[in-house]
């Protein structure tokens, strides 16, 4: 079974995020880079399905500039086998995500698709399920714990009200939750490895998808700072303060 998983290349999740002086957008000069820590789960248990026996090929594949080969090839570096950059230096909005990445199931015909639940930029949690309805794929979202069974897949999502447990025919589409597992470290030898591993650059010509921007981008703020908290003497003065003042209560 091939096993396809898609990798986002976005601000360090260590990194304090900085807005441009005109509040066009985010600044990101000399900014460290990385692959999304939802994705980095992807990969984790793409590369696990692999090393169970349950997997045959792993394939990493990214949307964004050139740069993003650079998120692609950590991702062999941890255990994938081979990559793919859909190369544009235009804003992909998710439904355009969507329909490349319904083009690239089309021709490697994966048995499943891993996805991060949501990408800690955009923050959109919908470019999985959106990929589900263009390629009429079963989903399981917000995957805590995936097993395989023949040419089944049992996903145990995370609800509002708990677990779900759901079990889809394959091929099916999968985007993962924190808990399904804490990614690996890539070794100096296994980076190396990467090195000499395929990777395949295409653009949205060559997979028939027109960019087009459905949304415009008008402005960009950070968000308010802290106000200092202050003390109340006792339990009535809290009392009221949250009744007159916050009114929260």
């Amino acid at each position: 079974m091939k096993v396809l998983v898609t990798v986002k290349r976005v601000i360090d999740y260590n990194v304090k995020v900085r807005v441009k002086s005109d509040n066009s957008d985010v600044d990101l000069n000399n900014v460290k880079m990385a692959m999304n820590p939802f994705c980095e789960i992807a990969v984790e248990e793409a590369v696990r399905l692999k090393e169970a026996g349950v997997a045959s090929e792993v394939v990493v594949v990214s949307l964004g500039p050139q740069a993003a080969q650079e998120q692609i090839r950590t991702a062999l570096a941890l255990g994938a086998d081979r990559g793919m950059l859909i190369q544009s230096d235009e804003h992909l909005e998710s439904l355009t995500v969507a329909k490349l990445l319904a083009k690239v199931v089309e021709e490697e015909q994966p048995g499943l698709v891993i996805m991060g639940k949501q990408a800690i930029d955009s923050d959109n949690n919908q470019t999985g399920q959106m990929l589900a309805a263009l390629t009429k794929m079963p989903q399981g979202t917000f995957a805590s714990e995936v097993k395989v069974d023949g040419d089944k897949v049992q996903v145990t999502r995370e609800v509002d009200g708990g677990l779900q447990t759901v079990e889809l025919a394959m091929p099916a589409i999968v985007t993962t939750d924190l808990r399904l597992n804490e990614p690996r470290y890539a070794s100096l030898p296994n980076i190396m490895k990467a090195k000499r591993k395929p990777l395949d650059t295409k653009t949205p010509a060559d997979l028939g998808v027109e960019v087009k921007a459905h949304t415009q981008l008008l402005k960009v703020a950070p968000p308010a700072a802290r106000q200092a908290g202050i003390k109340v003497a006792s339990v009535e003065e809290l009392v009221d303060k949250l009744k007159n003042e916050a009114k929260v209560i």
